[in-house]
């Protein structure tokens, strides 16, 4: 028997799960009767929104030239937020079908993913989908892939997943083209962790790719990261349906369930070996990801009800339990004296971040109050030392540091050659340096520009699709931190500073954005018997300030006659009473002016 393991990967929206939906009924994996869209899409998340967030891997049977071919594909995500799943994905594989939408042709997360399979050595077949639409322009889009990626465009298979053409060739390409999976180095079993999720019954049921050697039931096996031995209770494969197997053997991906109990045992990435007979060293993993974006979240209600478990004990349960799923986020226990006790989480990016709000909130159970994302800053210090923050509020003295350093992306943009200037203008707008221009087509460019990664995360996807009408696309990347001239704005209420509102940002948008926290403050702190100045404050510089003004009380409406100095006198008695009540008197910040400033941002 033949093993071709291979990932779909592409742009978001050009068609990978529907893809994957023929490949299984056309290999007669599911019946019509089972058959439904998006199948491999088990998420009610994802179903909904018509993307793809985890990756699924599933084994099924092909005949060519009369051979058996067992084929381990892989459908991943294609936004820009999920790169990290689909790095994992690639590691497990040989090669790998990238599809491009005949009518919408190359995009951003195509070249992104092009490169992130071309780094890890796999042999690509560019796979054109939706060429039934009346829209579809298969050569030119076959064109713009030779173009753009290097592929040669005769090597392009035109298809259509939603009506079934062309399916039928590609697996026959899938089985010739793609290269069998490579000779075992070593008699000693290595599988390679390459995802897992948790089951309430069975415990983690981990993911797993055999590089040498194969796995048994019944096997004590070992974590080579983290030294953790188990039992192997369960082997199988998803046909899509789990089909249990006793082996698991050379190059075969399939899952295991061994009755891991404690979140922090599997670590994907990590090698398995044999307890018995441990393999020497571990297969190569592959990085870590990077949170980028930073935000906290907090129970919706403090109170707990009679009986039931505390909103934080639940938030924190579904956060580890979420976590387990979902490896790419990190999270820490955190106090605000706004909102109470929560966690401090890290993202990938923005869809990341508000997929897993959306998680916690469905799978979790938990109500949830979410602050305006962030971004991780390095500080330089007048000792030489380097410190990483994801919050102002823990930036050090200013006089020990020396510079503050941002995250600066690399960005790619993919638009229409009308929309170049507007686009151009908006990246300007946002402190962005203009690396390069590339023609793809006569209606098509590519924009290369480097912009600080905490420009993008509030809205600058919104006003990219809005400039481009929706055509536009864009892939970030990292790629390192720059230093420039960065303060820390205070938010001062009745001079007193409320670390809670503070924040980093470029000395040029400093006033803007302290002003636009200010009015909003304005608007929801209810007035006092004295009046209250709100200050936005650069170390002793004051920059912004709005006044709530006091209640008036009027102390002269019961001198109805007599001489006016009964009337002065009382208005003096007035006067010094607040005088001394601003000087001694504390402002009441409600939970909502922190949530009015917090929630939206600046």
């Amino acid at each position: 028997m033949h093993i071709r393991n291979f990932s779909i990967i592409a742009h978001i929206d050009h068609g990978k799960s529907t893809l994957a939906d023929r490949l299984l009924q056309l290999t007669e994996a599911v019946s019509e009767r089972e058959a439904r869209d998006q199948l491999l899409d088990t998420m009610d998340l994802e179903r909904e929104r018509g993307i793809t967030i985890k990756a699924s891997a599933v084994t099924v049977h092909h005949t060519y030239q009369g051979e058996d071919y067992q084929l381990n594909f892989i459908d991943t995500p294609g936004h820009v937020d999920f790169a990290y799943e689909v790095s994992r994905a690639l590691i497990a594989c040989e090669g790998a079908l990238l599809v491009v939408d005949a009518t919408q042709g190359v995009e951003a997360q195509t070249v992104a993913n092009a490169y992130l399979a071309i780094n890890n050595d796999l042999e690509l077949i560019p796979v054109v989908n939706k060429i039934d639409l009346p829209t579809a322009r298969p050569e030119e889009i076959a064109m713009e892939i030779e173009q753009v990626l290097g592929l040669p465009a005769e090597d392009c298979i035109y298809c259509s997943a939603k009506t079934g053409e062309g399916i039928a060739e590609l697996l026959d390409h899938i089985c010739r083209k793609l290269p069998p999976p490579r000779k075992p180095i070593t008699d000693k079993t290595r599988a390679l962790i390459f995802d897992s999720h948790y089951d309430d019954y069975r415990g983690v049921i981990v993911y797993v790719r055999i590089f040498d050697g194969s796995l048994r039931v019944g096997d004590r096996i070992r974590m080579m990261g983290t030294g953790r031995t188990f039992n192997v209770n369960e082997l199988g494969r998803y046909t899509p349906a789990q089909e249990k197997v006793k082996e698991l053997g050379h190059a075969q991906v399939g899952y295991m369930v061994c009755a891991i109990k404690t979140l922090d045992d599997v670590r994907v990435g990590d090698t398995i070996t044999l307890d018995t007979n441990p393999a020497a060293e571990a297969l190569p993993g592959y990085e870590e990801p990077k949170q980028m974006v930073f935000c906290e979240f907090f129970p919706a209600t403090t109170t707990e009800p009679s009986g039931k478990k505390g909103e934080y004990e639940a938030l924190r349960d579904a956060i580890e339990k979420l976590h387990l799923n979902d490896a790419s986020f990190t999270y820490e226990p955190t106090h605000s004296d706004a909102l109470g006790f929560g966690f401090r989480c890290g993202f990938l990016g923005l869809l990341h971040m508000e997929i897993v709000q959306e998680r916690l909130e469905r799978e979790g159970g938990v109500e949830i109050v979410q602050t305006a994302p962030t971004v991780s800053y390095e500080i330089e210090l007048r000792d030489g030392t380097m410190v990483e923050i994801h919050n102002p509020a823990d930036l050090p003295d200013l006089s020990k540091v020396v510079s503050i350093r941002e995250p600066i992306v690399k960005l790619e943009i993919i638009c229409p050659t009308d929309n170049i200037g507007d686009l151009m203008k908006l990246c300007d707008g946002r402190r962005g340096a203009f690396k390069s221009q590339q023609f793809i087509s006569q209606t098509r460019q590519i924009l290369d520009y480097e912009l600080p990664l905490a420009e993008i995360i509030y809205d600058f996807y919104d006003k990219l699709k809005s400039i481009t009408r929706g055509y536009g696309t864009m892939d970030y990347e990292i790629i390192g931190y720059r230093a420039d001239r960065l303060v820390k704005v205070n938010i001062l209420v009745n001079d007193q500073p409320v670390e809670a509102l503070s924040l980093i940002c470029h000395r040029q948008n400093a006033e803007k954005r302290s002003r636009a926290i200010l009015q909003k403050l304005r608007k929801q702190i209810a007035k006092h018997q004295f009046e209250i100045a709100l200050q936005a404050s650069i170390g002793g510089k004051i920059i912004a300030r709005e006044t709530i003004k006091s209640l008036r009380k009027n102390v002269t409406a019961k001198c109805y006659g007599g001489d006016v100095t009964r009337k002065r006198k009382l208005l003096e008695k007035q006067k010094k009473g607040k005088k001394r009540m601003k000087t001694v008197g504390s402002v009441s910040i409600p939970q909502e002016a922190f949530l009015a400033v917090l929630e939206q941002g600046e």
